[in-house]
């Protein structure tokens, strides 16, 4: 019983944490990204992340956060104050699209586990009950 509830609590751990990393990269779509063959220091520069799930030992799921790889897309943007001289801006690789999807499979996903773990709850109230 310890170990549902323990993969439970993990699966609520892991897509709260996938939820915050999606809020963060839409937080900052339009921030400047990491220009490649750039200098190595570039202040400002947001890299976005993606949530990796792992399976934990003795069960459970453990979430890892990763950079996406590339960190950026050149886009066209004379106007914007990073761009260089042909007018090039590298910006977050970050879609809008995407980071909703994300977030709607992290939401369900952690309702799943929460159903799951109040079964489990239930379940063992039944069993205490019919012990005494």
């Amino acid at each position: 019983m310890i170990a549902g509830f323990s993969a439970s609590l993990s699966g609520l751990m892991a897509q709260s944490k996938r939820l915050a990393v999606s809020a963060d990269n839409v937080a900052n779509l339009r921030s400047r990204g990491l220009r490649q063959g750039g200098p190595a220091e570039q202040p400002g520069a947001y890299v976005p992340k993606r949530v990796q799930d792992v399976t934990a030992v003795g069960g459970g799921v453990r979430a890892e956060v990763r950079p996406v790889t590339p960190p950026s897309v050149e886009v066209y943007s004379p106007g914007s104050p990073d761009a260089d001289a042909d007018g090039i801006a590298a910006v977050a690789n970050v879609n809008l699209a995407e980071e909703l999807v994300t977030q709607i499979q992290a939401q369900r996903a952690y309702e799943a586990n929460a159903a799951a773990l109040r079964t489990q709850d239930e379940l063992t109230d039944s069993l205490l009950n019919i012990k005494t």
